[in-house]
C-alpha cells in the first residue's frame, strides 16, 4: 500500500496543481474519483491488463464511462498515466487528490459514531466546536453503534477521540490487567 501511494504522489500532485491553475478543482476531483471507482473495478482491470488494447484506446474507454465529457487537461492526465502503465494507481491518485484539496479548502470529513440518534441542533453545536478545535470546516457524517453504550467516536483524518462508555470500560479493564 504505501509503494502505490509513493508512486502516485506524484502523479496526484502534477494533477492538483494543474487542477488549481486552472480552477478546476471540483472538476478534477469528480472525474478523478470516478475514474478510480471504474479502474478498481475486476472487469476494467481486466480489460486495461488486455495486451491487444492499445494506450489511447485505455483512455478513450475510460473517458467513454463518464457520464460527461471529460476536460482536455483530465485527458491527457488520464494518457500520461497510460503511456506510464500508472492507470492502477487512480484509486491512490485520487485519495491524494482529495486530500491536497481539502488541505488547501481547511475542510476534513469527520465520523462521528454514537450509541443514539443526535438531533440537528447537537450535530450543529458539535461540528462547530470541531471545527473551532480542529481550525477546519467540518463536514459531519453520523452512524449509529448500540454497542458503544454511551458517549461518542470520533474520527478526523488520522484523529480518534473515543469518549464512548465501551471505550472507558476497555480502558479500565486494561488498567485492572496490568
Amino acid at each position: 500500500m504505501a509503494e502505490l501511494t509513493t508512486l502516485a504522489r506524484p502523479y496526484a500532485k502534477a494533477a492538483f496543481d494543474a487542477a488549481n491553475g486552472s480552477n478546476a478543482l471540483a472538476d478534477w476531483s469528480e472525474a478523478l474519483a470516478f475514474a478510480a471507482q471504474v479502474v478498481a473495478t475486476k472487469e476494467m482491470r481486466q480489460l486495461l491488463a488486455n495486451p491487444a488494447l492499445t494506450e489511447s484506446g485505455k483512455v478513450e474507454l475510460l473517458a467513454d464511462c463518464y457520464e460527461k465529457p471529460v476536460s482536455e487537461g483530465v485527458k491527457n492526465f488520464f494518457i500520461l498515466l497510460s503511456e506510464n502503465r500508472r492507470l492502477a494507481l487512480l484509486p491512490e491518485i485520487a485519495a491524494l487528490f482529495a486530500a491536497y484539496r481539502a488541505e488547501q479548502e481547511r475542510t476534513i470529513n469527520v465520523a462521528l459514531t454514537s450509541p443514539f440518534e443526535l438531533t440537528g441542533e447537537q450535530q450543529q453545536k458539535l461540528a462547530q466546536a470541531l471545527s473551532k478545535k480542529l481550525e477546519r470546516e467540518v463536514s459531519l457524517a453520523t452512524s449509529l453503534d448500540k454497542s458503544l453504550i454511551g458517549g461518542v467516536v470520533i474520527r478526523a483524518g488520522d484523529t480518534v477521540i473515543d469518549a464512548s462508555v465501551r471505550g472507558k470500560l476497555a480502558k479500565l479493564a486494561d488498567a485492572l490487567g496490568s
